[in-house]
């Protein structure tokens, strides 16, 4: 490796962004993909100094590119001053080396920009084992960084400085030695995550899950129905750790809101697998707010996306027609951003909302709340549109189960009852759903 590649690249660096466009893949518009890429590499720092589209027919098995189209790409790096190239696509461990060896500048692809995004961003001690497990099973099978620096704790940027190419056996058995251990942690957090979510099924509230691609505005609209402070800027992965907040609803006392990690297309299968415990609040979740950011052009195609993945995390149910598996969780689409856009579009969406009626679609803007209350108001309608009038007579000293009807259900009427063999009791009218009558006689 070039002595020029050893440095560390740091904030402010200078990149230049391509994206591979392969033919044989249709329907991915090239600009959109370029405005993404752009806005993970600025979301480490990176200073976009140019990007662009390069057509690849035939993949090349040494450096992806044509020898044509490399030489294009080390002018233009040498024309825009560039000190790192992005690659919006994914390089083995032979292209990236030989691409380095070619451009004299640091290569790093998508995959490796996305570990870096989550390795600046993670703020859990969760998500910070989540992410290095990521970054170490991503290395694990290149040779073109050494690990042997594992000894200290590192932030963001892993992948744009390294020490060399030295005792490649050696880091080999450091990675897997570190990957076990820290496979060993999770499970001890996935254990623990288990213990909360079941204390919470049987405890007091419903628990809403926000999804949505990645800058979708998700954070906004949780701070908005919250009241909260969570990190909610222009960026992409603004949240990489779930963040559960309480919040009152109209005619349940309150829900518990999880805001998660922003889905993005071709997340790399590393933090997919890494993050699966983080994504487990989803799948434990009564209902899920898929918000989109109605605005964006390809608002559609990221719709395909998280709903791949909600698919591949078995929330949307069982389609095999099989029996024994979980009902489908059910589905509100936030359309955020509507302030954004012009009459005449908000004029198309509207008719194109009138024409799904079977689908729950609500317009908001998370940013000046416009119809934020309409969405409360939907969120409580779904979570008890199912409830059905029960009586109960409990013994009045019944604390935690009395509490759970007034938060899981509706009362309608409480009044005392004839004294019992426990003492003084009391009678409960109250509209419950089957799913939280179950978890009522669980109690």
């Amino acid at each position: 490796m070039n002595d020029e590649l050893q440095g560390e690249v740091t904030r402010g660096a200078r990149a230049l962004v391509v994206y591979p466009q392969m033919r044989t893949k249709g329907g991915q518009d090239a600009e959109a993909r370029l405005e993404e890429a752009k806005g993970l590499a600025m979301a480490i720092g990176l200073v976009v100094a140019e990007a662009f589209a390069i057509p690849i027919r035939e993949p090349r098995a040494g450096t992806l590119f044509g020898a044509g189209q490399v030489d294009n790409i080390a002018i233009a790096c040498e024309q825009s001053e560039a000190e790192l190239v992005v690659v919006d696509g994914s390089l083995s461990a032979i292209q990236q080396r030989n691409l380095e060896e070619r451009l004299k500048r640091k290569v790093i692809d998508r995959t490796g920009l996305i570990l870096e995004i989550f390795g600046e961003r993670a703020a859990t001690a969760e998500g910070r084992l989540q992410v290095e497990l990521a970054h170490l099973d991503y290395q694990a099978g290149r040779l073109v960084r050494s690990w042997t620096h594992l000894e200290r704790q590192r932030g963001g940027f892993g992948f744009l400085g390294g020490p060399g190419e030295t005792q490649i056996e050696a880091d080999r058995r450091m990675i897997r030695d570190r990957m076990a251990r820290i496979r060993r942690e999770l499970e001890q957090v996935r254990r623990t995550r288990g213990l909360h979510r079941d204390r919470r099924e049987k405890a007091p509230w419903p628990v809403v899950a926000l999804v949505g691609y990645t800058n979708a505005g998700k954070s906004t609209l949780f701070n908005r129905l919250t009241g909260a402070a969570v990190m909610a800027e222009d960026l992409l992965f603004a949240t990489l750790d779930p963040t559960m907040r309480a919040v009152r609803l109209p005619g349940l006392e309150k829900a518990i809101l999880s805001d998660t990690v922003g889905f993005i297309s071709d997340l790399p299968t590393q933090l997919v697998a890494a993050f699966r415990a983080t994504l487990e609040e989803v799948t434990a979740a009564d209902l899920i707010l898929h918000v989109r950011d109605i605005a964006n052009p390809e608002s559609e195609a990221q719709k395909r996306q998280v709903l791949d993945v909600l698919e591949e995390l078995g929330v949307m149910g069982r389609t095999d027609g099989d029996e024994g598996g979980d009902p489908p969780i059910p589905i509100v689409e936030v359309w955020n951003k509507w302030d954004l856009l012009p009459p005449s579009r908000a004029a198309q969406l509207e008719e194109a909302m009138a024409a799904r009626p079977e689908e729950i679609i609500v317009p908001v803007s998370a940013l000046t709340g416009a119809g934020c209350d309409r969405l409360l108001e939907i969120v409580s309608a779904r979570l008890t549109r199912d409830a059905r009038l029960h009586t109960f007579v409990l013994p009045a000293s019944d604390g935690q189960r009395i509490a759970f009807l007034h938060a899981r259900g509706e009362v309608v009427s409480e009044q005392p009852a004839e004294e019992g063999a426990q003492g003084p009791q009391v009678r409960l009218q109250v509209r419950l759903s089957d799913r939280e009558l179950g978890r009522f006689s669980a109690l």
